[in-house]
This record gives C-alpha cells, sequence and structure tokens, in this order.
C-alpha cells in the first residue's frame, strides 16, 4: 500500500478516535522545503467535519499518529498544515521490496481492454520531417508509457497514400524523370519521390504566371494551370481503377515505405499494423450509406453528404462530395471502424495529430457516437504543438522542410563535435565512438522534443538540446553512466538487504527513495495525461536528487562495509530507475560516457 494510502487510513481513524467524527477523504501535499517533513496533510478540509482552531486540531492529530503509527517519528504544524516526518524503517523496507527489481514502476495488472495508438500517418509524397519526428516520437513514447501503465497497447499508422498529393509527385516524375529510381540515383526512396513534389510545384507555379499573363485572374490561373488538370484527371483514373496508373502509384508508393522504413528504424520506433486510406475510404463510404437510413447524415440537393451537428455546438460537416469520392472523414470514418474489426479488444484509441486537426477529431467522435459505436467514448486526440526552427517556418512543396534523416545525422554530428571538445572517449574504438555520438544525439533529439508539454509549441535549437548540463538528454545520459562506472567499481554484491536497525538514514539518501517512490505515480499519471512530459521531468529530478547524493554522501568510501552496500544499491536503483524511465520515452542509455 502506497504511503499516502497507509496515512489517510490513520488519519481517519485519528480523526474518529479524537472528534467522533468521520473523514471522506484527507487531502496531501508535499512538504515545503523550509519545513522538517516528508509529507504534509491538510488540516483545513477537515473544518467542515471537525470544529475548532486549525493548528490546534493539527496538534492532536499529530500526537495521536506519533503514539499510535510506526511509520510517523515526528510531527510539526505550520497553521493549518500538518507536516510529518516519516520513519527511517519505512523508507529502508521500501528500497528492500524495490531493489532487485527490473521493471520497477511497471504495473503487473493488465487491463482487459486494449488500446490503439495511432501516430506518424504520413503522405506517400514526401519524406518525414522535423513536424512528423515530434508526432512520432510522442506517439511511441505515450504507446510505451500506457503499456508500462497496465495496458495492452497496439501501434499504428495510417498511411495516406491516395489523393491528388501523390499525383502530383507521379505526375511530375512521368514528365521529368526519365525513368530514374532509387537505385539509379543513389537516393532514398520518400527523398526521390519528395523531389518530384517540388518539381511539380515549379512547373504548377511558372505555368500560374503564363495565364495570369495571358489576363486569366490569379484565382482562375490557378484552377486552369493544365499541369493541376492533369493530375486531377490521373487522380480520376485512379479511382477507376486505371491499370497503368494504379502501377505506377504502386512503384511510387513501394520506393516511399521502404524510405520510411529506414527512417523509422534510425529514429527508433515501430509499428503493429499499417493501414492505407487505398484500403478504407470504401469501408468509410459503406457506413455512411448505412448512416444516412438511420438519419445521422442527410443529402443536399447537390447530391453531397452531409453529418448535421449544429445541436452539439458545431457545424455541419461533408463526408461525401457530390460526385460521391471520399474526403478525409470519409477515410477516417471507415479507419476507426476496420481497426476494431482487425482487434476487437481494442475499447479505446489515442490519435497523435496536429492541433491544427483539433477540430476535425471533435467532429470524427461525434459521428462515430452517433453511428452507434460504443468505444467512441473511449477515443483521445493527443493534440500537439508545431515544431518551429530558429530559422523559422517550413514548406514541403518550396523543399524548406528539415528532412528527418538529416536531422538525425545532424544530431550524431554535434553529438560528435560536443563530445571532442570535451575530451570524454579518448579510449573507444571509432566503432564505439560513432555507436555513442548516435546514442546521445537520438537522446538529445528526443528528450527535447518530449519534455515539453506535448499542447505547447517548440523551438527547436539541436546545439542547445547536447548540452552536457541541465534538463537535457546527454546530461541524464552521463549520470547514468556515471553510475554504471560506480557499480563496475564496488566489485560488490548489491542484492544485500538492509536491516532497519544497522543504519540511519542520512537526508540525501532519504530524498533519494522518497524520489523513487513517486516512480510508479507518475508513471500512472503520465499514461493518464497522455504526456512524456512528466516521465521526462521525472526523471530530471530523479538525477539531480542523485548528483546532490553523489556529491555530498561517499558511496565506495563510506565508514562501513554496510553503508557501501547500501549505497551501491541504491545508485544501481536509481540507475534502473533511469533506464526504465528513458525505455518509456524511447531513448537509449549508455553503459559509458
Amino acid at each position: 500500500m502506497k504511503l499516502q494510502d497507509t496515512l489517510e487510513l490513520h488519519v481517519k481513524t485519528a480523526v474518529k478516535a479524537l472528534f467522533q467524527s468521520e473523514l471522506e477523504s484527507v487531502e496531501f501535499q508535499a512538504t515545503r522545503k523550509e519545513f522538517a517533513g516528508d509529507i504534509t496533510i491538510v488540516v483545513f478540509p477537515m473544518l467542515s467535519v471537525v470544529k475548532g482552531n486549525p493548528a490546534a486540531i493539527g496538534e492532536q492529530i499529530g500526537e495521536y499518529l506519533q503514539n499510535n503509527v510506526d511509520l510517523v517519528k515526528s510531527f510539526n504544524v505550520v497553521k493549518g498544515f500538518l507536516n510529518i516526518e516519516i520513519a527511517d524503517s519505512y523508507y529502508i523496507n521500501f528500497f528492500n521490496s524495490i531493489k532487485d527489481s527490473e521493471d520497477y514502476g511497471f504495473s503487473k495488472n493488465k487491463d482487459d481492454k486494449a488500446v490503439m495508438v495511432e501516430y506518424s500517418s504520413p503522405n506517400t509524397n514526401k519524406p518525414l520531417h522535423l513536424g512528423h519526428v515530434r508526432n512520432v516520437l510522442l506517439g511511441y513514447s505515450v504507446a510505451e508509457i500506457l503499456k508500462a501503465s497496465g495496458k495492452n497497447v497496439y501501434k499504428t499508422q495510417i498511411i495516406n497514400d491516395r489523393g491528388i498529393h501523390i499525383c502530383k509527385s507521379m505526375l511530375a516524375w512521368k514528365r521529368f524523370g526519365n525513368g530514374e529510381t532509387p537505385e539509379s540515383t543513389g537516393l532514398k526512396g520518400d527523398k526521390l519521390v519528395g523531389n518530384y513534389y517540388v518539381e511539380f510545384d515549379k512547373a504548377y507555379k511558372k505555368e500560374i504566371s503564363e495565364l495570369i499573363a495571358k489576363g486569366q485572374s490569379e484565382e482562375d490561373a490557378k484552377k486552369n494551370a493544365p499541369v493541376l488538370l492533369e493530375a486531377q484527371e490521373m487522380l480520376r483514373k485512379w479511382e477507376a481503377g486505371d491499370k497503368d496508373i494504379v502501377a505506377l502509384w504502386e512503384t511510387m508508393n513501394g520506393w516511399v515505405y521502404d524510405g520510411f522504413e529506414e527512417t523509422y528504424k534510425a529514429i527508433g520506433v515501430d509499428f503493429d499494423k499499417n493501414y492505407y486510406e487505398s484500403q478504407t475510404y470504401l469501408l468509410g463510404k459503406e457506413f455512411i450509406a448505412e448512416g444516412l437510413k438511420t438519419g445521422v447524415f442527410f443529402k443536399k440537393n447537390d447530391g453531397s453528404v452531409w453529418c448535421d451537428l449544429t445541436e452539439d455546438g458545431l457545424d455541419e460537416k461533408i463526408v461525401l462530395r457530390s460526385d460521391g469520392t471520399a474526403v478525409y472523414m470519409t477515410q477516417d470514418i471507415g479507419t476507426a471502424i476496420q481497426r476494431i474489426k482487425d482487434y476487437p479488444d481494442v475499447g479505446g484509441m489515442v490519435y497523435t495529430v496536429g492541433n491544427e486537426q483539433d477540430y476535425h477529431f471533435k467532429v470524427l467522435f461525434l459521428i462515430l457516437k452517433k453511428l452507434g459505436f460504443d468505444w467512441a467514448k473511449n477515443l483521445f486526440h493527443l493534440s500537439y504543438g508545431m515544431v518551429d526552427l530558429p530559422s523559422g517556418k517550413m514548406k514541403s512543396r518550396e523543399g524548406t522542410v528539415v528532412d528527418a534523416d538529416d536531422l538525425i545525422q545532424e544530431m550524431a554530428d554535434t553529438a560528435e563535435e560536443i563530445s571532442k571538445e570535451l575530451g570524454k572517449l579518448e579510449d573507444y574504438s571509432e566503432e564505439e565512438k560513432k555507436s555513442l555520438y548516435k546514442i546521445i544525439g537520438l537522446g538529445a533529439l528526443k528528450y527535447y522534443i518530449l519534455k515539453v508539454d506535448p499542447k505547447k509549441r517548440i523551438l527547436f535549437d539541436p546545439k542547445e538540446s547536447i548540452d552536457f548540463q541541465g534538463n537535457t538528454g546527454p546530461f541524464i545520459q552521463y549520470t547514468y553512466a556515471r553510475i554504471q562506472s560506480i557499480l563496475r567499481k564496488s566489485n560488490q554484491d548489491s542484492s544485500v538487504t538492509l536491516s532497519q536497525f544497522e543504519m540511519q538514514l542520512q537526508d540525501k539518501e532519504k530524498q533519494l527513495l522518497k524520489q523513487l517512490e513517486q516512480f510508479p505515480v507518475v508513471i500512472q499519471n503520465a499514461a493518464e495525461q497522455h504526456s512524456p512530459a512528466l516521465i521526462a521531468n521525472y526523471t530530471y529530478d530523479l538525477v539531480k536528487d542523485f548528483n546532490s547524493f553523489y556529491q555530498n554522501v561517499p558511496i565506495l568510501g563510506a565508514d562501513t562495509e554496510h553503508e557501501k552496500a547500501f549505497r551501491v544499491a541504491l545508485s544501481k536503483t536509481v540507475g534502473q530507475t533511469i533506464k526504465n524511465a528513458f525505455g518509456v520515452l524511447g531513448i537509449d542509455v549508455p553503459e559509458r560516457m
């Protein structure tokens, strides 16, 4: 039982014995640093059932606890706040219970209902960029945190493999490509296809300028540019199943998938199942036809199909165009339904998509509820802010995006440059150095992005993220490596059991144990809030406490063998907790740095 739960029972017993009153709940908070104590009981909420002076009530409860509860060592009262100091024996017993657990913090109680987490969900006309990086890091980490909290999790993506965007790349390749392939150019397939998306935009802008010069308005020129009309015709042929167009579509998408897979592997994320828009939009159409019969949707005079959400505080939303073609909503309805068909144990879904789609997901979730799906009440949009660079906003069609592969390489290069300046790796082989630069670089990137609340916008600075001091990935990785060095030097069995009668805890040791005790709670909170930032910042706090302990308390030079054994075991447990916390963030930790 957690400390708070145990104390709550004792406080309720005290209030009943002292004041003949029943408390429904007890409010706790962390003890402020300027006061003695490990946990604080807030007396003010009790005044609804216990009449009197809050300080006097606190004194009486404190005395009762000190006299009747072994884990309460002492107390003090500041106005209406009862500060409790917990006996060392409690923390030593807690430590003995966790120190040999490699999965400390992770729940062993598994839920019956699974959760599906969607992330990445790229278009097939360009490589992954910095915006996708935040998406995949968030989605993957939330999936791992949900797993650690006791959920069964499926990781998935929906690949937007149909539509005008890919037709633009296909048409540009047909016009300007001279049959080149990833093999003939040495380019990753997603980059090759992305180059042709940029080429299309150049041709499109040129034709717009020519039409304007001939007297058309800008608006008309944008609609009438021959290259756009040809791309639209290509899309119509694709939807009609034209053999040559479909063959080219399959080939070019195949190039892109190979490129994506390489990038995902480099970032260190994976998926249990891929869904493709080209395969799910038809199922969406089926359910829209059903919804028309039951009155969920209605048809306008032009034949287009809509859902009226005005009574729900939203507006009317189109779900099928007048020519019967699908919109994004059609596909998303079909995809959600298909996923439950494929995984009947799924009871909810998390969609990792940028905040510009907030309205879309409000509408999607509402439509699925109206269609009568029980699981629709457990849908969550993990909405996140943009990632900006010091140089400004990115635009795919102009080719000014920060490519994900280039960013990963830049992070490793920056880690190499800083490591060389610090001169820490003289005894490493070139292969070991290269591996370490990648671990540090990726760790810096992931931590910098994940330590920020998902809803907030990020200004990403690669150099700042690889600082070996402060709230950064490399600082935490370096502390982990330092702990491993202590363990190697100790040559000691760290599985010793510690008796409460053999030692008294120092403040720095107790602070570390208090911080360690919070880890399972942080995992559960992060799962409930879908926030890797809670784990990231918890780990930083743990590392700060460890470094304070390391600098102030002798570990290998302890006065007694028993103290040494305890401090080595404590260091080992902190290291394991850092590894577990970084594991759910998708970040590796090096054994030495």
